[in-house]
C-alpha cells in the first residue's frame, strides 16, 4: 500500500507543479478594496517586480484613462492603480469636505500598509501629481523614486497658466464662454444635469479651450468633452476644483502651495511634462530646481496627456528611472 502511494505521489506531482508555475507572459490581476478611514480604496495591481502606485488626476477621474497607456510597465514593476475617495470605483461620501488631499494623502498610505507593500514608487499625473508630492511630504521614508507627471506645486501658478489658456482661444469662443460662466454653471438643463457642466460649456471648455494643451502630435480618436462631463465625479471635483468654471481654481485646492517645501523632497524624482502642456512646462522647471538631484523629461510634441502623444519616450523614461 505504502509503495502504490509512492507511485501515485510521483505521477501527480508534475502535474501540481506545472499547475504552479505561471507561464511568463500570464499577468493576472489582484483587485480589491481596502477600508480607509471610512471610505473604501478601490484598488488593482497587476505585473511583477518592485511596486509602483499610480494615482490618477481630475479631481473626480479614476485610473482607466491610465490604464491602457501604462499597462506596459507591468512587465518590470507591480504596478498598483487606486481610485481616489470618491472617485472611480471607490466609495462616496455624503459630506464633501471628506474630499481632501490630507485625506487622500492617507488613503495612498493606508493601501500601501494594507498590501504590505514596503517602499514603493509613486507615480501621479496631473492632479494625482499634487497628490503626490503631499504625500512625499509627510510619508517620504517610504518612497523608493518619485514621479510627477503634469502637474504643479502651486495653485495659484496653475490658476495663471489656466487664464493663460483661455486668453488664446477665439474670441467669440472665450466671448460665449464668459456669458455662460456669469450666469452660473450649475442647476441647468434637466434634473439629473443640475450638478454638472451645461454641455455647450463642457464642449467649448473641455474641447476648444483644453484640447490644444491636451494633445499635440496623437489625439485620442476617443476623446469627447461630453463623455468627461458625465464621468466625472462631481461632488469631488467640485469641492476640491470649485464651481466657476474649468480655468479657474477656487475649491479646497487652494492650499496646495508646495513650491517653498519642496527642497524637503529628498528621494529621487523625475519630472515629466509635455512642451505643450496644460501644466504650464515652466512650473516643472521650477519643480526641477527646487528638487535636489531631480530629472526633468520635456517631452516633444505632446500636450497634458504625454503618455498618450509620446508613449513610448514617456514608458521609457519612466522604466529605466525606476531602475535605479
Amino acid at each position: 500500500m505504502r509503495n502504490r502511494l509512492i507511485v501515485f505521489l510521483l505521477l501527480i506531482a508534475p502535474i501540481f507543479a506545472s499547475a504552479q508555475v505561471a507561464p511568463a507572459n500570464l499577468y493576472p490581476i489582484q483587485e480589491g478594496f481596502v477600508d480607509s478611514h471610512g471610505a473604501l480604496i478601490y484598488y488593482k495591481a497587476v505585473g511583477r517586480g518592485a511596486p509602483l502606485m499610480i494615482v490618477h488626476g481630475g479631481p473626480g477621474a479614476s485610473h482607466e484613462y491610465l490604464l491602457p497607456y501604462l499597462l506596459p510597465l507591468m512587465r518590470t514593476s507591480r504596478l498598483i492603480f487606486i481610485d481616489e475617495r470618491g472617485s472611480g470605483r471607490s466609495s462616496k461620501f455624503e459630506d464633501t469636505k471628506q474630499y481632501t488631499i490630507a485625506n487622500m494623502v492617507e488613503d495612498i498610505e493606508t493601501v500601501r500598509q494594507a498590501l504590505n507593500l514596503g517602499k514603493v514608487s509613486l507615480l501621479g499625473h496631473s492632479y494625482g501629481g499634487a497628490l503626490a508630492q503631499a504625500y512625499a511630504l509627510k510619508y517620504q521614508k517610504n518612497l523608493s523614486h518619485l514621479i510627477l507627471g503634469s502637474t504643479f506645486a502651486s495653485t495659484k501658478e496653475l490658476n495663471e497658466a489656466l487664464a493663460k489658456m483661455k486668453s488664446e482661444m477665439d474670441p467669440k469662443d472665450r466671448e460665449r464662454l464668459n456669458a455662460l460662466e456669469a450666469a452660473g454653471l450649475f442647476g441647468k438643463g434637466e434634473l439629473w444635469e443640475h450638478g454638472r457642466y451645461p454641455e455647450e460649456y463642457a464642449r467649448l471648455a473641455w474641447g476648444k479651450g483644453y484640447f490644444p494643451y491636451l494633445y499635440q502630435g496623437r489625439p485620442d480618436p476617443n476623446d469627447d468633452p461630453v463623455s468627461s462631463n458625465t464621468s466625472t465625479a462631481w461632488d469631488v471635483y467640485r469641492e476640491m476644483w470649485g464651481s466657476h468654471g474649468e480655468f479657474v481654481v477656487d475649491g479646497n485646492l487652494t492650499e496646495v502651495e508646495y513650491v517653498d517645501r519642496l527642497s524637503e523632497i529628498k528621494v529621487p524624482t523625475l519630472i515629466i511634462v509635455g512642451d505643450h502642456d496644460e501644466s504650464d512646462p515652466k512650473m516643472s522647471r521650477e519643480m526641477h530646481e527646487k528638487i535636489a538631484g531631480s530629472q526633468l523629461v520635456i517631452l516633444p510634441g505632446s500636450g497634458h496627456m504625454t503618455f498618450v502623444d509620446q508613449p513610448e519616450q514617456f514608458l521609457k523614461a519612466v522604466r529605466e528611472f525606476v531602475a535605479h
